[in-house]
């Protein structure tokens, strides 16, 4: 007789069919995937999970920067001291949680996938390579978002930001349309051309880069923060399950891992690549409140907008610094000043001796 199937045996063998079903099916969630990365900026393969609000934290750990709060996350080890990397190339890809990329360094699965940005690496970059005016580039196509700093004013200032400037490049001579296999994807249709068009913006920026190579040669670190949302487009437009959006992964995925490998190679090996892949972003939860002693003077005379002033992380270093400066000074004045009133002129002092005070007789 077989012995029989108790409720709790029967919840177990459900629990491990779902999970060898998830298993074969590919079920995947948002992800981080390192592209690119020098020797010296060590990834660790392993499934640790990293926040999106901890990207910007990441980003500038890998470029050998300082962030306020520790990062817990042992995916990325310490390097050397006096090594860093002369880019960091961030490309973010709404839309989708995973891509068939060919090959990457590691892969981590992201959760709470809150949206982020890199204003705070940028300021970082700005103020300490000021006068080497590092390339500091930010852009989202679909919203039309140019942020330019430095070096990129004037090597970045052909580059078509507009959706209209960029359907215009596609017409022109070495788009990417002449070299794509399209497959189902169409040159009339708007998700379409969106999408074709962040991948135009891909191409030119590696183009740019190839022309002035001078860039990737001086001492200042460069950033790169692209924000794609053409799949997102695509699969609102006709699914997650259609033959566009399948073909749009598949042309994506290999454009990056060639954009990737450019830049790799124009950096002299010496730059981080990674790719964000986030389905959806989430809204942050905030709780706002209001205090019933709340001020209606302005914080800040100089802004109409009741804004307060703007801190400098450096405030507490810069305070200590001119603190015990005036402190020692203050001391060695004192000191200087009990010695000289002290002081025996006729002993002690170089200044008073004179010459032989008896009259000589001859």
């Amino acid at each position: 007789m077989s012995p029989q199937k108790t409720p709790r045996t029967k919840t177990m063998l459900s629990v491990l069919v779902v999970s060898l079903v998830a298993v074969f099916t590919g079920v995947h969630g948002d992800s981080l995937t390192i592209l690119q990365a020098p020797d010296y900026v060590s990834f660790q393969k392993g499934e640790w999970p990293i926040s999106g609000e901890k990207i910007p934290d990441l980003v500038a750990l890998t470029m050998g920067f300082s962030v306020q709060g520790d990062l817990l996350w042992p995916g990325l080890k310490a390097g050397p001291l006096f090594q860093r990397p002369r880019a960091n190339v961030l490309v973010v890809v709404r839309g989708a949680d995973s891509l068939p990329l060919p090959q990457s360094v590691a892969t981590y699965p992201l959760e709470n996938p809150v949206p982020f940005t890199l204003d705070s690496v940028a300021e970082t970059v700005h103020s300490l390579f000021a006068e080497d005016t590092p390339v500091v580039l930010q852009l989202a196509p679909s919203e039309e978002r140019l942020y330019m700093l430095g070096k990129a004013n004037a090597v970045f200032e052909d580059l078509p930001v507009t959706l209209q400037q960029i359907r215009a490049r596609l017409s022109q001579d070495g788009s990417v349309l002449a070299s794509l296999p399209l497959n189902s994807l169409s040159r009339n249709a708007e998700a379409d051309l969106l999408f074709l068009s962040e991948v135009q913006v891909l191409h030119d920026i590696t183009a740019l880069l190839q022309r002035h190579r001078h860039l990737a040669k001086d001492h200042s670190p460069d950033l790169y923060s692209l924000e794609l949302s053409g799949l997102e487009e695509l699969n609102r437009r006709y699914g997650a399950d259609s033959q566009q959006y399948r073909d749009a992964s598949a042309i994506l995925a290999s454009v990056l891992n060639k954009f990737a490998e450019d830049v790799y190679g124009l950096y002299g090996n010496s730059a981080v690549v990674e790719v964000v892949t986030v389905k959806s972003f989430e809204a942050p939860l905030t709780r706002k409140s209001r205090s019933i002693l709340e001020s209606k003077e302005i914080g800040n005379p100089g802004s109409p907008f009741n804004l307060a002033y703007k801190y400098n992380f450096n405030y507490a270093v810069v305070f200590n610094i001119v603190l015990w400066l005036m402190i020692a000074l203050a001391l060695a004045v004192i000191a200087t000043s009990y010695t000289l009133w002290n002081m025996d002129p006729g002993y002690d002092s170089i200044i008073y001796r004179m010459t032989n005070q008896k009259i000589r007789m001859d």
